[in-house]
């Protein structure tokens, strides 16, 4: 049934490399939270603790006064998060099965790839090929997949 959920990413960090309030402001900066939409598609933050929950409202307060619109992203606690189904699962790599191909991987694997996570990333559009050239060492592709 559409529309009876909210489709949403669960995000996993390393506390040493990032901070929760910086992810944050990526997420401000980087999307519109004054779209409404429906519950599917609503600007969602959802917190796992009472720190997280205020660092959100503080975040979002602070976001507010840079825009002129009103924020209408939700700040809601996390409850049971569902994983969506495998076709929706790195969705724009997906779109170029050659290239999906030649990472042989299984849907389980492709799922929780760093590199897949980063390539659907630039095939859907998000990164330059000047990006993409800074970090393919760390990606640690075999030759076939540099060729792509």
């Amino acid at each position: 049934m559409s529309g009876d959920h909210t489709e949403t990413l669960e995000l996993e960090y390393n506390p040493n490399c990032t901070t929760y309030k910086d992810l944050l402001l990526f997420f401000w900066k980087n999307h519109d939270p004054t779209a409404v939409h429906k519950a599917q598609y609503m600007s969602a933050i959802f917190y796992h603790d009472e720190d997280q929950k205020q660092l959100a409202g503080e975040t979002c307060e602070e976001h507010q006064k840079t825009i002129k619109r009103k924020i209408v992203t939700k700040i809601l606690p996390a409850n049971t998060f569902y994983v969506a189904e495998q076709y929706h699962q790195k969705y724009m790599l997906r779109q170029h099965p050659l290239l999906l191909k030649c990472l042989s991987l299984n849907d389980e694997e492709l799922k929780k790839s760093r590199v897949a996570a980063h390539l659907n990333g630039y095939v859907g559009g998000f990164g330059s090929i000047k990006s993409f050239d800074a970090e393919v060492d760390k990606l640690k592709f075999g030759n076939q997949q540099e060729k792509w």
